[in-house]
């Protein structure tokens, strides 16, 4: 997996509940591919796309919702489509991919259309549990790399920004943040996004260096839970600090329970109220998960009731975990790392 990280932004989240929602869907998408500077083709094969996963959604699920993310890999640029339900789930998910099958009497062309438009997708299905779809639409169609490291973040139901915000940034090592600011909504949300800021801007140091930085560039917010993870693939190690209720989650997919460790996270609220930052060091693994989430998503999922799903990109896992464990009480994130083999 590549460590050449793109830059993620959330954009807006939509819900799929009227015949309308596709449309809706579609010209949002359009537009932000417009802005991020896609070629009209690309655009037009972008709003493709997203109308074909709104319809499905209307048509085949429950409970249906698209995510739209920007990003951007140095010169380059693309547009992100998470579609989510809960709906019936396919038996067959590769086959659903073929164009001409279908399962309700209609041309079937969706799945296979996107297959052909994005640069990148992916798709897990579980009858009884309900579908995730992933795509890129990048402006160069070069198909790059799976990134070792994804995730979401989705904001309570009646607000529209999200107080929890995650970044990651290659300091020697790979390093991951997530911050839940204090509350909700606009307040919230800039505190998170100042974590943001001073993570990515901030001098080089392990995770209790960084949480401190951090700590001390909060307090004119509201501050917030934060945790960070460094990986050291090359000595085989996990260093994790937090403050607050970040939860992180060590996994090991060839475990036959697919059984999980918890990384410790101390009281306190950054920006604020805190005591000794500590740090913690767990042997890792390539190809281990570390899950880490906000309290938007209880800890009760387990990745063991998901055959197949350790195998399928970070982002199709946190989105699975987000769908299935996320509250609509709170502000809800979910992050994915899939321990690299090196360092760089």
């Amino acid at each position: 997996m590549s460590l050449a990280l793109p830059v993620v932004a959330d954009v807006a989240w939509f819900r799929v509940d009227d015949a309308g929602a596709a449309g809706t869907v579609r010209r949002a998408a359009s537009a932000l591919g417009a802005r991020l500077g896609l070629s009209d083709e690309r655009v037009g094969e972008l709003a493709i796309l997203a109308a074909e996963l709104a319809s499905n959604l209307y048509k085949h699920a429950e409970a249906g919702q698209v995510l739209l993310r920007s990003l951007r890999r140095g010169d380059d640029a693309g547009v992100g489509i998470v579609a989510l339900d809960a709906g019936p789930g396919m038996a067959n998910a590769e086959l659903s991919r073929v164009d001409g099958h279908s399962t309700t009497g209609t041309l079937g062309i969706g799945l296979g259309a996107i297959g052909r438009l994005a640069t990148s997708s992916d798709l897990y299905s579980l009858p009884g549990r309900g579908t995730v779809v992933t795509a890129e639409v990048w402006a160069a169609k070069v198909r790059g790399e799976t990134a070792a490291v994804d995730g979401l973040s989705r904001p309570m139901s009646g607000e529209s920004v999200s107080g929890d915000a995650w970044s990651t940034r290659l300091v020697e090592r790979l390093q991951v943040m997530v911050c839940d600011g204090l509350g909700h909504g606009p307040l919230a949300a800039h505190a998170s996004q100042t974590a943001v800021t001073a993570f990515r801007e901030g001098p080089a140091g392990g995770p209790v260096a960084v949480v401190e930085h951090l700590h001390s560039n909060l307090g004119r917010t509201r501050g917030g839970a934060l945790a960070v993870a460094e990986f050291d693939p090359d000595a085989g190690t996990l260093r994790f600090a937090g403050l607050g209720n970040i939860a992180g989650h060590l996994v090991r997919p060839g475990g036959a329970a697919l059984e999980r460790t918890g990384l410790v996270s101390l009281p306190g609220i950054a920006g604020h109220q805190r005591r000794t930052v500590r740090e913690f060091t767990y042997p890792v693994e390539p190809g281990d998960l570390v899950v880490l989430h906000s309290d938007g998503v209880t800890d009760k999922w387990r990745l063991g009731e998901y055959p197949g799903l350790a195998m399928h990109t970070p982002l199709a896992i946190a989105a699975t975990l987000l769908r299935d464990a996320g509250v609509r009480r709170d502000d809800a994130t979910v992050v994915v790392v899939r321990v690299p083999s090196t360092s760089r």
